[in-house]
């Protein structure tokens, strides 16, 4: 038996023992889903998914006539409305074979690989929101940094290298090329400019989910040509809430991402510049099997883990992220630290990936004890705001009634640092009643927003932090305070 048909062997044998199902979702979701673009099929039929594509065509038989029965070989096979896809997957195998050459059985084998794990981890992951997608708008400052970085330096981009074999996009007839985000050589790339994005992207992308988030990787500006194809895929692990954001597109015609919901129903989603798609990538199938038509399409992929901690907002942290996830895999663990003792938090026990997933990381994985996206202000008076130090935001405030009486500029209360964070904020993310209410009694906004004025309220911030019933959220309350998120 050769290797080709030995895989094939392997890969029937495990889709009889896999049931290709959703993952269930085990928490509310925060934001309701714009469930754009809703598609009338489901699962096999743009592309192969779970097993073969399907060829049971609305024109056949036992389609038209309910009394006809269908052949066995076509029961349970969805119906097939987009025509002979069948021939569209084997032209595009061929050609990747025929690129491959020598190497075309790896083709084959990123194909195994590809379906095995479409079916293994969507119901082996735990998941965050109830459809697993949401469109909305990208963050004012995630899109005013990255399409800065687009303008200066979209003339330099280099064509992407893909392993052989790799069958996910067309590379062979459609390179890919990227603007690297890292790339110091770059006019205002490198590591400032990637941490500046994924602090703008994260307060959105926690409160969809609802967990707090650590960075896994930012990859792109990845641009797209002519006649690309992305075949339907889930992120290998530990890219799990994610979001992908149109840059800049110069297209003849809408480029959809097609994308399933928990319950296998497919949406094709169009995004625009600006637009962003947040999506449980580590469980939601994605993919454009469609061709590109247009000269261009560029594309912003952010990349979070859930660490299980609580929604803080002013944890004092300073780490390297690519050395931390570097040495995790040289140590064979998962996530940034582990022990030999845990699954991640987002990996269902007794699934199909609980197996996997420790053959890869014998040494297991725990829960990160830091998150590197956290707040750290370089501000003295937020920095004691956040520590409940009382005394310095009282000789702050005197000092401030001074010079009003002189004239002077900004009030502290109004001060904000580099996010937009007031000293009210800072205090009632933290629990400290005391400074609250002398923040307050000195004129400080209740209702005022972080990020531009497209953020959290401080009660908003305060309660998710501490809880419901926490003495500074009743406090908040008890003077009207509106409890408003982030702008998604």
């Amino acid at each position: 038996m050769g290797n080709l048909q030995l895989l094939l062997f392997l890969f029937a044998a495990v889709t009889l023992a896999i049931k290709p199902v959703s993952a269930t979702s085990t928490t509310k979701n925060s934001t309701k889903s714009r469930e754009e673009g809703e598609s009338s099929y489901s699962i096999d039929v743009s592309f192969p998914i779970f097993r073969r594509i399907s060829t049971n065509y609305p024109w056949l038989p036992h389609n038209i006539d309910p009394g006809t029965p269908a052949p066995k070989v076509m029961e349970g096979m969805p119906l097939q409305p987009l025509g002979d896809r069948q021939s569209v997957y084997n032209d595009h195998l061929r050609r990747c074979r025929e690129f491959a050459g020598r190497d075309s059985n790896q083709c084959d084998i990123y194909e195994y690989d590809r379906m095995l794990m479409n079916q293994r981890q969507p119901q082996s992951m735990k998941n965050y929101t109830k459809v697993g997608f949401l469109k909305t708008r990208a963050p004012e400052k995630v899109v005013e940094l990255a399409t800065k970085f687009w303008d200066q330096n979209h003339l330099s981009m280099e064509r992407e290298n893909w392993p052989v074999g790799n069958s996910y996009i067309n590379n062979w007839n459609s390179p890919t090329y990227m603007v690297k985000i890292e790339d110091s050589r770059l006019r205002g790339g490198g590591s400032q400019l990637r941490k500046q994005i994924w602090d703008a992207a994260r307060e959105s992308i926690e409160d969809w989910t609802g967990e707090d988030l650590s960075p896994t990787s930012l990859y792109g500006i990845r641009v797209y040509k002519e006649g690309a194809v992305l075949l339907p895929h889930v992120d290998r692990l530990p890219l799990v809430a994610s979001a992908m954001i149109n840059i800049a597109q110069d297209v003849d015609e809408d480029w959809p991402c097609e994308i399933y919901d928990h319950d296998g129903n497919a949406h094709n989603v169009t995004l625009h510049p600006g637009d962003m798609l947040l999506f449980e990538s580590h469980s939601i199938l994605h993919g454009r099997p469609f061709p590109l038509k247009g000269r261009h399409y560029a594309m912003l992929f952010i990349h979070f883990e859930p660490t299980g901690h609580s929604l803080t907002h002013n944890v004092d942290a300073n780490i390297e992220v690519d050395k931390q996830y570097k040495q995790a895999a040289q140590e064979n663990r998962g996530g940034q630290s582990a022990s030999s003792e845990t699954l991640p938090l987002y990996i269902i026990r007794e699934s199909p990936e609980e197996l996997h997933w420790r053959q890869l990381h014998p040494r297991g994985w725990e829960k990160p004890q830091f998150n590197p996206l956290k707040r750290k202000s370089t501000s003295s008076l937020h920095k004691a705001a956040a520590e409940g130090n009382v005394h310095a935001i009282e000789r702050a405030l005197k000092e401030d009634d001074a010079e009003k009486e002189d004239g002077g500029g900004t009030r502290v209360v109004d001060h904000r640092d580099e996010e937009g964070w007031q000293l009210l904020h800072s205090g009632a993310a933290s629990g400290h009643k005391e400074v609250v209410e002398l923040l307050v009694e000195h004129g400080a906004d209740l209702n005022s927003r972080t990020h531009g004025g497209h953020g959290a309220t401080p009660l908003y911030i305060a309660q998710r932090n501490n809880g419901g019933f926490h003495p500074v959220v009743r406090y908040l309350k008890s003077m009207g305070a509106l409890n408003l998120g982030p702008e998604l």
